[in-house]
C-alpha cells in the first residue's frame, strides 16, 4: 500500500468499561503506524478531546476507542462536527450497531437470523423469569460480552432472580432476555478493499468453561482460537455471507466483526448472528488482526488499509455521500 505519510491521531483509552482493552488496541495502532513512517499523536480520551484534537490537527483520526462514547455515534458526530476523516463507522452505523435491540430491527428484516427476545427491567426479572431457562441477560448497549449472564435451571440466582443476588441486573436497569442457543462459538471478520467488504473466514472460539465473556476475550490462554474452523462448507460459507451482509445493512466501513452461535445438531437452521462489532480490538488477543494475518495481511498493512478506507469515506462525504447505516459503499 502506498499511502503518503500522514499525521494520524489515535484515540483510546476514555472512561468506558472496556478503557483497557482500547488502551492495548490503541497502543499496537500507534506502534504500527510508527512503524510505517507516520506521524502519530497519541490522545488517552478525556473530556478535552475536541480542543486536544483541533491542537493536534491531524490528517486522520484512528479511532482504536471502545465502548461508550467512542463506539455508539457520541466521538463519531463530534468527529462529523469538526471535519476530521476517522476511521470505521460513521454516527448513525454506530448508533444502531452498539445498540443489540436497534440491530435486531435492521438486520433481521434483511433475512439474517437472530435470536428473539425482549427489554427487560430489573424489576420485572425480580418478579418472574422473561423466558424459559436457560436464557441470556445482556446489557443494551455494552460491547465485548462486559455484563452478560445466562440464566440456567441450576443457577445460584434463585427462581426468580433475587435482587441480591450477583449479576448484571444490579448494574443496569434494563437488559435484553434472549434464549440461550447451544452450541458452538463462531466469530467472522469483515474488512473493506478496493472491490468492497469481504469476510476474511471464520474462527471458533472453543472455551473450557463458561462462555465467551469479558474475560475469556482478553485473558491469554482462556480462550483456543481455531482457525480456519472446522465446520461444514456450507456453514463456513453462510457465516461469511451473514457477516458482509450484516456490514453492507449497517452501513460499517473500515472493518466489522459478527459473531455467531451454531447449534450444530440443527444444520443451518441453527446458525443465528447475536452482534455486528463496529470497532472490533486491536489488541494481541483480538480476532481481527488474527484472522487477517492468517490471509496475509500483517497487523501494520491491516492499519493502513483502515486509514485508507478512511480518507477514502471521508473523500466521499466532502462530495456529498453518506456516512451511515444502509451506506453498501
Amino acid at each position: 500500500m502506498n499511502l503518503p505519510k500522514l499525521h494520524v491521531a489515535v484515540l483510546m483509552g476514555g472512561w468506558a468499561s472496556e478503557r483497557a482493552v482500547s488502551l492495548s488496541s490503541g497502543t499496537g495502532v500507534a506502534d504500527a503506524l510508527e512503524s510505517k513512517g507516520h506521524r502519530v499523536t497519541r490522545i488517552d480520551m478525556g473530556r478535552d478531546v475536541a480542543l486536544r484534537l483541533a491542537e493536534a490537527k491531524p490528517d486522520v483520526v484512528f479511532n482504536a476507542l471502545h465502548g461508550v462514547p467512542g463506539e455508539d455515534g457520541t466521538v463519531q458526530g463530534m468527529l462529523d462536527l469538526m471535519g476530521l476523516a476517522y476511521t470505521h463507522s460513521g454516527l448513525a452505523t454506530s448508533v444502531i450497531a452498539i445498540d443489540k435491540q436497534l440491530t435486531k430491527q435492521a438486520l433481521v428484516p434483511h433475512g439474517i437470523p437472530m435470536p428473539g427476545g425482549r427489554i427487560v427491567t430489573r424489576e420485572e426479572l425480580y418478579e418472574r423469569d422473561p423466558l424459559p431457562r436457560p436464557y441470556v441477560l445482556k446489557p443494551v448497549n455494552e460491547g465485548s460480552s462486559v455484563g452478560v449472564a445466562i440464566v440456567t435451571e441450576g443457577s445460584n440466582v434463585g427462581n426468580p432472580i433475587s435482587s441480591d443476588a450477583k449479576g448484571p441486573w444490579q448494574e443496569f436497569a434494563e437488559l435484553l432476555a434472549e434464549p440461550f442457543i447451544k452450541g458452538r462459538e463462531l466469530t467472522a471478520a469483515v474488512i473493506d478493499g478496493s472491490d468492497g467488504p469481504r469476510a476474511l473466514g471464520v474462527t471458533e472460539l472453543v472455551i473450557a468453561n463458561g462462555f465467551y465473556d469479558y474475560e475469556h476475550k482478553y485473558t491469554e490462554g482462556r480462550t483456543q482460537h481455531i482457525f480456519p474452523a472446522d465446520l461444514p462448507p456450507e456453514i463456513t460459507a453462510l457465516c461469511e455471507h451473514y457477516a458482509v451482509k450484516a456490514h453492507q445493512v449497517l452501513g460499517c466501513h473500515g472493518t466489522s466483526r459478527t459473531d455467531f452461535r451454531w447449534d450444530d445438531e440443527a444444520g443451518e437452521d441453527g446458525l443465528f448472528v447475536l452482534e455486528t462489532n463496529t470497532q472490533p480490538g486491536m489488541t494481541p488477543l483480538s480476532l481481527v488482526p488474527e484472522q487477517a494475518a492468517h490471509c496475509g495481511i500483517p497487523y501494520a498493512d491491516l492499519v493502513e488499509m483502515l486509514v485508507a478506507e478512511a480518507l477514502r469515506v471521508h473523500g466521499k462525504k466532502q462530495k456529498g455521500g453518506q456516512h451511515g447505516a444502509t451506506d453498501p459503499a
